[in-house]
């Protein structure tokens, strides 16, 4: 089935202006300030802020917010990605313990947690990844835990350190379709981030993933990917409008109008997949709380 022709249309070449449904409110008010207090009262970093999320305000103001741990500065250069690249100064051993501390002060239910890339580490950071799950659980107890991360550059002995913690969502993005990784992100490989998800499947993890769009993708390479996903049982997908960060990022090909977002979510649950969080607004953390019910393993 194809696109209707103004779903699909580009917009002209330099036009940068965002379509209505893309407007946000400023974060303000109460329940973000307290937030943002307690984020920096810890030292910790959030992806919300470190990527500057569109739904930051929002989440915020709901309670809940992405912890990335690992600092904040990556060793990959995503064209798509805010967050600073470069060789990280330290290795912040106490970390976990403050990430800990911080979800019992949050009172969360469920948490989600994601990491810049340490390629420079032998184990790239699992054994941080590890004490953190376990200072959560530790300080925590019933709170759920997402856990959105790297590919370890495809180390499956580093991948287990942090699977043998039992998250309860297995989380690692695609970001994009294989023909627009050289520039989308040219450190990683489709088919080593598709084994990730495999390996966690494998294990009876619920396992999720998520694509932006107007990044140059065609139909075709979507509905391959939502095909490659079924073919490894992945569980959750979100898929989301890219935004440019800033100019030196990869420049937005094309807004995608709403009705698209709907049609990809119907093609992602028709063809197997348990849940599709499909929207303009949509990122990796959206309504994470939500998709944490349980989902039968495959």
């Amino acid at each position: 089935m194809s696109l209707p022709l103004k779903i699909l249309e580009a917009a002209p070449a330099g036009v940068v202006r965002k379509p209505a449904w893309l407007k946000m409110k400023m974060p303000g008010g109460e329940s973000y300030g307290k937030l943002l207090n307690l984020v920096n009262g810890h030292r910790l970093h959030t992806v919300c802020q470190s990527a500057k999320c569109p739904n930051m305000g929002e989440c915020w103001n709901a309670g809940t917010a992405t912890l990335m741990i690992l600092g904040d500065v990556c060793t990959r250069s995503c064209g798509f990605c805010h967050i600073a690249t470069g060789r990280p100064p330290t290795l912040d051993t106490d970390e976990p313990r403050r990430v800990g501390e911080a979800v019992r002060l949050m009172n969360l239910r469920h948490v989600v947690i994601t990491s810049v890339n340490r390629d420079e580490l032998p184990d790239g950071g699992a054994a941080i990844w590890a004490e953190t799950i376990r200072q959560i659980r530790l300080q925590s107890p019933g709170v759920t835990i997402e856990v959105l991360i790297p590919d370890f550059c495809g180390d499956e002995k580093a991948i287990q350190v942090v699977l043998d913690q039992r998250p309860d969502i297995l989380n690692h993005n695609l970001e994009t379709v294989p023909r627009r990784y050289k520039g989308v992100r040219p450190q990683a490989k489709y088919p080593r981030s598709l084994k990730v998800l495999q390996i966690a499947k494998q294990q009876r993890f619920t396992t999720k993933t998520g694509i932006m769009l107007g990044l140059g993708e065609e139909e075709a390479e979507v509905d391959a990917v939502l095909d490659d996903l079924v073919a490894i049982s992945c569980d959750i997908m979100t898929i989301g409008q890219y935004l440019q960060p800033t100019p030196n990022h990869l420049a937005v090909e094309r807004w995608v109008h709403p009705d698209e977002f709907a049609m990809w979510k119907q093609r992602g649950e028709s063809r197997g997949l348990k849940h599709v969080e499909s929207g303009p607004m949509v990122r990796s953390s959206y309504h994470a709380e939500k998709q944490a019910q349980p989902h039968p393993a495959a």
